[in-house]
């Protein structure tokens, strides 16, 4: 028997235009900074940071169920692979956040000068 290949073009520009888009919002409001967004903060981050920060977890999650072909697994292998990520990822914005403040507190209330 033989089998029918299929094209993959139509699901290839889908992804293409998904991902272009999320891009472009990402660079308008990296370009544009709005101060609803750059000056409103959410546990002491921009919100324009939590924003830039969830659609690259969106496209790199969107990447992974697509490119790594990760729609078509069982779903325990899915999880498998997704699950450390999305673990390690928010241990990773805990880690800047705790860090972050607490570098802030040393240079506003000690004689130590910003040098950046």
């Amino acid at each position: 028997m033989a089998h029918a290949h299929e094209s993959n073009m139509k699901r290839i520009w889908t992804v293409f235009g998904i991902l272009s888009i999320i891009t472009t919002v990402e660079v308008y409001f990296g370009i544009t900074k709005p101060d609803a967004l750059f000056f409103g903060t959410f546990i002491k981050m921009s919100l324009l940071n939590w924003l830039f920060i969830i659609l690259t977890i969106v496209k790199a999650y969107y990447i992974m169920w697509a490119f790594m072909h990760l729609e078509g697994e069982k779903k325990s292998l899915r999880w498998s692979v997704v699950a450390p990520l999305v673990f390690l990822i928010l241990y990773l914005c805990f880690i800047i956040l705790i860090e972050a403040d607490y570098i802030f507190e040393v240079f506003k209330n000690s004689h130590y000068k910003w040098m950046f």
